[in-house]
């Protein structure tokens, strides 16, 4: 019965963790990345980016929440986690060698879809994260919509404007008080004309704990002004890894839905 047991398991989860290194020119070196592969021999699956939040890594996720390759192949889906080297997920104008956006667009995605099972539309893409990662995930997600068309994002840092002195931001913009129109053109809270725009598949939430908890309210009330779709939910909760492991989950249903439609 334990022989059973074990096989039955295996088969159930049968999904593939790869840790690669893309090649760049847009970054100092090449970038580390996770990436976990559902079971499924022949068949092409939907895509989800998870990035990671500042001092975190390509790793940091799968500590968060250890069960990414079990929802992998419960739902189908091709998860990658690039490391995001505390760029904010931005082309910094104060720093030439860091080109982030340049890298995702130009080399992570072409590489991902050149060597994974991976299904190649918009509509077949998601992208969120948490923290710094959820406000790549805006920021990325908005300004391409003909590679993303489902964004998310986790606590997200998605007005940075009112943290000028935080998470070395100002070494990749320069400092808010020599460059404020740059701060206002960096930050996600400014890209809501866009959003509305795109017509993409949105689903952000924020801890009512949380130090980014009134300014993704605020994007919130933004959203509904613009009438822009889009779900967002706030819950007892702080900035940890308890509320990102079970936020995972709801952002998961929610893109496995809209690939499903």
């Amino acid at each position: 019965m334990a022989a059973i047991v074990c096989c039955t398991a295996l088969a159930a989860s049968a999904f593939r963790t790869d840790t690669v290194k893309v090649a760049t020119r847009n970054m100092p070196s090449a970038v580390n990345v996770t990436v976990i592969v559902p079971d499924g021999e022949g068949r092409k699956f939907p895509t989800v980016y998870l990035l990671n939040g500042f001092s975190g890594d390509h790793r940091a996720w799968g500590r968060i929440q250890p069960r990414l390759g079990e929802l992998a192949d419960t739902y189908g889906m091709v998860m990658v986690m690039p490391d995001g080297q505390d760029t904010w997920y931005w082309d910094s104008p104060a720093r030439p060698e860091i080109k982030m956006e340049s890298f995702f667009i130009n080399d992570l995605v072409p590489y991902i879809d050149a060597n994974y099972p991976t299904e190649q539309a918009p509509a077949k893409r998601a992208i969120t994260g948490l923290s710094m990662g959820g406000h790549g995930a805006f920021w990325l997600g908005t300004r391409h919509p003909d590679i993303f068309g489902n964004i998310g994002s986790m606590s997200g840092g998605v007005d940075i404007r009112p943290f000028p002195k935080n998470w070395k931001m100002a070494s990749l913009l320069g400092t808010k008080e020599q460059n404020p129109q740059r701060w206002d053109e960096y930050t996600v809270a400014s890209l809501v004309p866009q959003i509305a725009r795109n017509g993409q598949n949105i689903t952000f939430d924020c801890g009512s704990d949380d130090f980014f908890y009134t300014v993704n309210n605020n994007l919130h009330r933004a959203l509904l002004d613009a009438k822009v779709p889009h779900d967002y939910t706030s819950r007892p909760g702080g900035h940890t890894f308890a509320y990102w492991a079970n936020s995972i989950l709801y952002h998961l249903l929610y893109f496995n839905q809209a690939f499903n439609k």
